[in-house]
């Protein structure tokens, strides 16, 4: 199956007066940092904040009407089902959306108040793939049309008007186009357009580095499973990319790099913070490349899809953590504590600089009468800082060992 830059404009007149034509914003924080133009194609903006909407219109609304009146079924990660949602209470036709359970509360809320009577949520496993077994059987059983979240050529064509529409609003042709990947759906859309229209504009997909499934298929030239995942960038932790879109981006000029989920925190809150921005992980994703895996010639345009908006603000917590360890300002320590008066008081004196401090402190278990080993968690002002309390870690008396990144500890941190 194929998808060509017709099928994408075919698929932008259906969707005319239907979804946003959000606008295209330039960022002068990112110009700044790749010392060129960075326009931002707000995806965020969109009717259900996020650009899945126009895959799942797409698809729907060039079904039969017979079809319709079996209904729809899909699995998301929780923007594919409120793109369906929308989708089915606009056309009147009636859908069942299959989530993992650790969906946000947010997307699930949203989900609900998009489709009203017409669709039907359920929460199954904890990863997208098991939300999508979940709803394929659904289909086999019921007969309804079971709407990929970007593994068909409708719905491809639908995400791939995102594109489409940037190049438009710009009234020039930028350089590079940096967006997100999950299972492809967007940048197989994307490349279908390019490639008939803009060959020669450098394209570049960016996976979260903790479910990097394009780049495992293209390095084993088949779409491949991947046994464990990193479930942070929701939007964007598919475990195998997709049938359809996998020989779209392979057979395309397209480059694929992936960005850590700590850069990807660390530039959601500049986008918070700098730019008045609320974007969700995926949606941060391509911006989180630039300068750090993506570099761009100086003076280059570069449009880069903010993909969408869907975050729960309970989540900031753990961005937070997550960026402050990202960036080295956070760090974690295993501290064996003799049990003696005094023993704290000389590791604040001793250890701490006068600009540290203690975000953490808990004791793991008393395992003798002499010494108890503590989880302490110290955050520096600058990581510049880290030599000098290492240093001083290595001659205070207690036994300090530093817990790293990769260790199973810090999944009871995180």
């Amino acid at each position: 199956m194929t998808v060509t830059a017709q099928d994408v404009e075919q698929a932008a007149v259906r969707l005319a007066d239907v979804v946003a034509s959000t606008p295209v914003e330039r960022s002068p924080r990112l110009s700044d940092r790749v010392g060129g133009d960075v326009f931002l194609k707000r995806e965020d903006l969109q009717v259900v904040r996020s650009y899945k909407v126009r895959g799942a219109y797409n698809l729907v609304h060039q079904l039969s009407e017979d079809e319709r009146a079996k209904g729809v079924v899909c699995a998301s990660a929780g923007n594919h089902a409120q793109g369906l949602a929308f989708a089915c209470r606009a056309l009147g036709v009636p859908g069942k959306v299959f989530l993992p359970g650790t969906t946000p509360r947010q997307k699930r809320d949203r989900i609900a108040v998009l489709g009203g009577q017409d669709v039907e949520v359920l929460l199954v496993g904890d990863t997208y793939d098991d939300a999508a077994a979940a709803a394929l059987a659904d289909a086999a059983i019921t007969g309804a049309t079971l709407v990929p979240a970007f593994d068909d050529p409708r719905t491809i064509a639908g995400q791939g008007t995102v594109v489409a529409e940037a190049f438009a609003q710009l009234g020039r042709v930028p350089d590079v186009v940096v967006l997100p990947v999950g299972g492809g759906g967007l940048l197989a859309g994307a490349v279908s357009w390019l490639t008939e229209r803009h060959p020669t504009v450098r394209v570049i997909g960016v996976e979260p580095a903790g479910a990097a499934c394009m780049a495992a298929a293209l390095q084993a030239g088949e779409p491949v499973r991947l046994e464990e995942i990193d479930g942070f960038v929701d939007g964007a932790a598919v475990r195998r990319a997709g049938d359809v879109t996998f020989p779209l981006v392979r057979d395309s000029k397209a480059e694929v790099v992936a960005v850590s989920e700590g850069r990807v925190c660390t530039e959601m809150l500049a986008l918070y913070q700098s730019d008045g921005i609320i974007a969700e992980p995926a949606g941060a994703l391509a911006a989180a490349a630039l300068g750090a895996v993506v570099a761009v010639d100086p003076g280059s345009t570069v449009l880069v899809v903010l993909s969408g908006g869907n975050n729960d603000v309970s989540r900031y917590g753990e961005i937070v953590e997550r960026a402050l360890v990202h960036e080295g300002r956070k760090h974690y320590f295993l501290v064996d504590f003799p049990q003696e008066p005094g023993a704290l008081r000389r590791f604040l004196d001793e250890v701490l600089g006068p600009d540290d401090d203690i975000t953490l402190f808990e004791y793991v278990k008393r395992n003798n009468r002499e010494t108890g080993p503590a989880l302490v968690g110290i955050e520096l002002s600058r990581p510049e800082d880290l030599p000098a309390l290492l240093e001083r870690m290595a001659a205070a008396p207690p036994e300090i060992s530093p817990v790293p990144p990769d260790s199973p500890l810090f999944r009871f941190l995180l």
